[in-house]
């Protein structure tokens, strides 16, 4: 009964607060797929900024790639920390066997 109980807590509470909105992946470090509609959002709104960045730098010169690049370093510090609160059992290396 033990197991059972630390299993759902798992699932059901992130290392954060509140529900997970990514899947924990099966091998290695990190989040995998967005499993709840909150976690598709970040996923577009992150990919919304690297394209933004991408089209700034292609038309605001030397300004505009410094600011291009800002905002990828951001966005991104952003979504890896929203991703690493919200993934199922939290970010840790993992065998696929205890996935």
């Amino acid at each position: 009964m033990e197991r059972k109980a630390a299993l759902k807590a798992v699932v059901g509470e992130t290392a954060g607060t509140g529900p997970a909105w990514f899947a924990a992946k099966r091998f290695g470090y990190g989040a995998g797929m967005p499993i709840a509609w909150q976690g598709w959002a970040a996923l577009a709104a992150w990919l919304g900024c690297l394209a933004g960045a991408g089209g700034l730098a292609q038309i605001g010169g030397a300004a505009g790639k410094t600011v291009a690049f800002a905002l990828f370093v951001i966005s991104t510090a952003i979504f890896a920390a929203i991703a690493a609160r919200r993934t199922e059992g939290g970010w840790k290396w993992r065998w696929g066997k205890d996935a």
